[in-house]
C-alpha cells in the first residue's frame, strides 16, 4: 500500500510539473491594439468608429466605383487574408475589407453579440459610415455566410455575391483543426484564453490548406499576434457559445443575384458538396472548383483564385 501511494504521489508531482511547464512555455498575455498597430496596421489601415467599436478597415481602389467589393474573412482570420486579391484588384476596383467583431484588430463586440445577424448589421453600419450605398459582398467561411445573409437582408444594396468556401449549410466536416474541437470542450476555455501554443496554431492552418506546405511562418506569426489582441480569445469562446442551432439554409434559394462560388476541392472543413449545393440552389450561379486547394483558397493561391473573380466582375 505504501509503495502504491509513493508511486501515485510521484505521478502527481510529474503531472503538476508537466502542467506548469506547459503553462510557462505557452502562456500568451493579451496585447493592446497599440502593441500591434505598427506591425499589423500600417497604411492603408484605418480605424473607423462603428457600432461602438473602432473597426480595423482597409479601403482601397478608385473612389468612383459605384459598387465596391466588400470582403469578409473567416473564423480566426483577419482582413489580411485578402492581401493577394486586393493587390490584384485595387487598380480597377474599390475593395473594402475589415476585421469582423472579435477578430483581428477590431476586437470584441461591446455588447457581446457574435451572431451572423450582428455581423451583417455591423457590415452595413460600416458601409453607411463610408457613404457606400451599393456593394458586392464576398467572403470566406464565416465571412461567406455574412455575405449571403447580407444579400438577403438588404437585396437592394447588394448587386453581386462571391462565396469562397462559405458557411451556410449544416456542419458536416470530415476534419477540423484541434482548436475548433477544443472550443466545445467544457473546462478548456480558461486555457484557451491564456495560452497560445504555436504548434496548435500551425496545426490549424495546415489542416485547412489543401497543401500544408504552403503555410508560411509569417502566416503563423500573424495568427498568433492577432489572436493575442485584447479580448479576442474570450470573444472566440463566446462566438462558439452563441452558435445558432437553427439553420438558415432553407433561405439560400431566395438569392436572386449574380453569384460566383469558389471552392477548394480539398476542403475538409466545409466539403465540396456544399459548393455543389450552393450552385444548385442559387439560380444562375457560377461554380469554380480548385481541386488542389483547401478551405482558404484566397490565401493558398491568390493569383489563380482572383483570376476567376476578375472574370466574374469584368475587370482586367
Amino acid at each position: 500500500m505504501k509503495a502504491a501511494m509513493t508511486i501515485l504521489a510521484g505521478l502527481l508531482i510529474v503531472f503538476v510539473l508537466a502542467g506548469a511547464a506547459f503553462l510557462a512555455l505557452t502562456w500568451a498575455p493579451e496585447l493592446s491594439v497599440d502593441d500591434l498597430k505598427a506591425r499589423w496596421a500600417p497604411p492603408p489601415s484605418q480605424f473607423v468608429d462603428v457600432a461602438g467599436m473602432k473597426m480595423h478597415v482597409r479601403d482601397e481602389g478608385p473612389r468612383d466605383d459605384a459598387a465596391p467589393l466588400v470582403l469578409m474573412h473567416g473564423t480566426g482570420s483577419s482582413l489580411h487574408a485578402w492581401d493577394g486579391w486586393v493587390e490584384a484588384l485595387k487598380g480597377r476596383k474599390r475593395v473594402i475589407r475589415f476585421d469582423l467583431p472579435g477578430f483581428g484588430l477590431t476586437g470584441p463586440s461591446p455588447d457581446n453579440r457574435y451572431s451572423v445577424d450582428n455581423d451583417v448589421r455591423v457590415m452595413f453600419a460600416l458601409l453607411d459610415t463610408l457613404g457606400v450605398e451599393r456593394c458586392i459582398t464576398g467572403g470566406n467561411s464565416l465571412g461567406g455566410a455574412v455575405a449571403w445573409r447580407a444579400a438577403l437582408a438588404e437585396p437592394a444594396r447588394v448587386t453581386k455575391l462571391i462565396l469562397v468556401d462559405a458557411g451556410g449549410y449544416p456542419f458536416h466536416s470530415t476534419s477540423q483543426p484541434i482548436g475548433f474541437r477544443l472550443l466545445r470542450m467544457p473546462g478548456v476555455t480558461w486555457l484557451m484564453q491564456h495560452t497560445l501554443p504555436r504548434f496548435l496554431v500551425e496545426q490549424g492552418l495546415r489542416n485547412v490548406f489543401g497543401d500544408p506546405d504552403r503555410v508560411m511562418p509569417e502566416m503563423i506569426d500573424r495568427a498568433i499576434a492577432l489572436t493575442q489582441r485584447e479580448g479576442n480569445r474570450r470573444a472566440l469562446v463566446e462566438r462558439a457559445k452563441q452558435r445558432p442551432t437553427q439553420s438558415f439554409a432553407h433561405r439560400i434559394p431566395e438569392l436572386k443575384l449574380p453569384t460566383l462560388i469558389i471552392w477548394g476541392g480539398r476542403d475538409r472543413l466545409l466539403p465540396p458538396d456544399d459548393a455543389e449545393r450552393f450552385h444548385r440552389e442559387i439560380a444562375g450561379s457560377t461554380l469554380v472548383m480548385f481541386d488542389d486547394l483547401g478551405h482558404a483558397p484566397e490565401e493558398e493561391d491568390p493569383a489563380r483564385t482572383v483570376a476567376a473573380v476578375k472574370e466574374f466582375l469584368g475587370v482586367k
